[in-house]
């Protein structure tokens, strides 16, 4: 989708073309199958490693725009976020020492970046979501401005026809609302490709199904949004919400979200799953088209399938299966989008050498897996690892058995049985597995960014905490460490300036709040047992419309007759507000000036967090 020129394609006057386009390709491509036209006497690997900009503050940056514009070469290429962009490496032969020079290829493209990102004040971060981003980045003004991410933002409001709801729930929980699908600019992924055989296509795509759970435990690095604990690997709820076209409706529906792992094996040939996923699916977007696809073939040309393309660019499994061309000849590749970006270069091709060595190494009694596993499991499995991630348990064979077990007893095994079967050069395949086995033993990332991050919160205010954890998964990255040798933050690694500090910043977020019909007695209660001084008062709306101080309220203390009293009596109506955005010295300045030591922080009418003369 990246490389085409799309139009919207709902209420789009040229919408049938689209669809006999996209029924030419799903007949070409069964052509091409009958006639034994695909690629099968080699096998590859490539990667699309996504990644996040930031700025001297390590917050997100706004001009991956401006940096992709000089950077050279075909291998870098946009993302929805200006704080994202791609790099797209050569595929290269799955054998021999093709994993060490993969890696030496991506740590060259990254060295591009980060020399031409400097001029920008820019730093390049490895991580699945980064720790930084708050709602104010998902604002339109971050979306890279190409018409193919307007359209499909469009698509998929007109679709929904109401706001975009995001409920993650974790150890803490994030439930919010917005306006466009930016919050899949907060994911970045490791995406990594599998040459495949289409004749064993169902049986090699469930095996990819029934190990994604365990593989993703091990390599988990998104545990947090917005300074929330969430999953071990929030990515998957994330992108899930983030571009769902269904709407919460008082009808039971069993459509399936756009973003999924699927909800039975795979059965038949490559076209019924390509044909299954056009019944399933809307399509979402359209494309100007040259010629078609039988014709193409009828010519002796291979054919692109521009619109079977445009539609799979927009269903997005976790394991999702591409058609593409190489040498002239078709082939067809596994794509691996549950592999997070970090933490460390190292960490992910020892993530994707582990992947497809546990594909290439399937034992004979794993064969036909859809016969021998229940795919509810598989599923199961896939969510317990996103949740739980190395404390997960999965169901395997006929047993129970935790992450640590499977993987260092079963799955580790199997890798180096399917990377020499392929010729892969020991000394490859014993540095990076090796790798793995150090983090089963330690941690992985989402595991060290959870113990960093509590470390931090105890000396740090939330916004300072997350700057100062990016900034330390920074300097373990350009260090070259893997992620199990990564030592907690010192809390020195960014220094907090004094000067530029907004409200945002420094405010309470978790604030203690009354009714405007509560009791006097139940307020005073509230502020004498959590012994606070300041309580906002809210309306039926959930509208900040007054504010109790102790001041108000502690005369009454002993007066035990006025403890009835409508606190809507009493309580201050005419409010010093400030916003997220208000400048810190400008905030403290209007305590000094209005002889208060509390301001409301607001957006609109609604209570967003509380700022006191403590929190200077």
């Amino acid at each position: 989708m990246g490389e085409l020129n799309v139009e919207k394609l709902i209420g789009n006057p040229n919408k049938a073309l689209y669809l006999k386009q996209l029924m030419a390709d799903i007949k070409a491509l069964e052509l091409m199958l009958e006639n034994d036209m695909f690629e099968k006497d080699i096998s590859r690997i490539g990667v699309e490693q996504e990644f996040c900009l930031v700025n001297q503050e390590w917050e997100p940056a706004n001009n991956a725009d401006k940096i992709l514009k000089k950077l050279s070469g075909r291998h870098f290429t946009s993302e929805l976020a200006l704080y994202n962009l791609e790099i797209n490496l050569e595929p290269l032969e799955f054998k021999g020492e093709c994993f060490s020079k993969l890696h030496k290829n991506l740590n060259e493209l990254l060295d591009q970046v980060q020399e031409v990102a400097k001029e920008f004040d820019t730093k390049l971060v490895l991580t699945g979501i980064l720790p930084t981003i708050q709602t104010r980045h998902l604002s339109l003004d971050y979306m890279t401005p190409l018409k193919r991410y307007q359209v499909l933002n469009e698509a998929i409001k007109e679709i929904r026809k109401n706001d975009i709801e995001l409920h993650i729930k974790g150890v803490d929980e994030l439930n919010l609302k917005h306006d466009s699908i930016l919050y899949e600019g907060c994911n970045t992924s490791f995406q990594s490709h599998l040459q495949i055989d289409p004749d064993n296509f169902a049986d090699t795509y469930n095996w990819a199904q029934a190990i994604a759970g365990p593989i993703l435990s091990i390599c988990t690095n998104s545990p947090m949004l917005m300074g929330r604990e969430l999953w071990e690997e929030s990515r998957i709820a994330l992108f899930a919400q983030s571009v769902d076209t269904r709407a919460s409706t008082f009808i039971l529906n069993e459509r399936e979200s756009r973003v999924g792992f699927g909800n039975e094996w795979a059965q038949g040939s490559v076209v019924d799953f390509f044909k299954d996923s056009v019944i399933r699916f809307r399509s979402l977007v359209t494309s100007d088209f040259k010629t078609d696809s039988i014709t193409e073939l009828e010519k002796g040309n291979i054919p692109k399938l521009k619109a079977l393309k445009l539609h799979n660019g927009t269903v997005y499994k976790w394991n999702r299966l591409c058609y593409g061309t190489s040498n002239g000849r078709p082939h067809m590749r596994l794509e691996n989008r549950y592999l997070p970006s970090g933490p460390s270069t190292a960490d992910e091709i020892a993530n994707m050498m582990f992947w497809v060595g546990v594909m290439k190494g399937r034992p004979k009694e794993f064969d036909n897996i859809h016969k021998k596993m229940d795919f509810k499991d598989a599923k199961s499995n896939f969510f317990n690892a996103a949740r739980y991630g190395m404390a997960a348990q999965f169901y395997w064979g006929e047993t129970l058995i935790s992450s640590h077990d499977l993987i260092l007893d079963h799955l580790l095994p199997m890798a180096y049985r399917g990377l020499y079967s392929m010729n892969v050069a020991p000394k490859d395949a014993e540095h990076y597995l090796r790798i793995i086995k150090r983090r089963v033993r330690s941690a992985n990332g989402s595991r060290w960014m959870v113990e960093a991050y509590r470390k931090l919160q105890k000396d740090f205010k939330t916004t300072d905490a997350l700057k100062i954890l990016t900034a330390t998964i920074y300097e373990r990255q350009q260090k070259g460490y893997t992620v199990d040798a990564w030592r907690l933050p010192r809390g020195d690694e960014f220094k907090i300036p004094k000067e530029n500090r907004t409200v945002g910043e420094r405010m309470n977020i978790r604030t203690i709040t009354a009714q405007e019909n509560d009791s006097l007695e139940l307020v005073l209660r509230m502020m004498q047992w959590k012994n606070i001084h300041h309580v906002p008062i809210l309306d039926n709306h959930m509208d900040l419309i007054g504010l109790l101080t102790w001041t108000d309220v502690g005369k009454y203390l002993d007066s035990t007759e006025d403890h009835g009293e409508n606190i809507t009596n009493i309580m201050k109506r005419k409010l010093v507000t400030v916003t997220p955005s208000t400048p810190l010295e400008e905030a403290r300045n209007m305590m000094q000036n209005h002889k208060i030591n509390c301001l409301p922080v607001v957006i609109e009418k609604k209570l967003v967090g509380i700022i006191t003369s403590k929190d200077f």
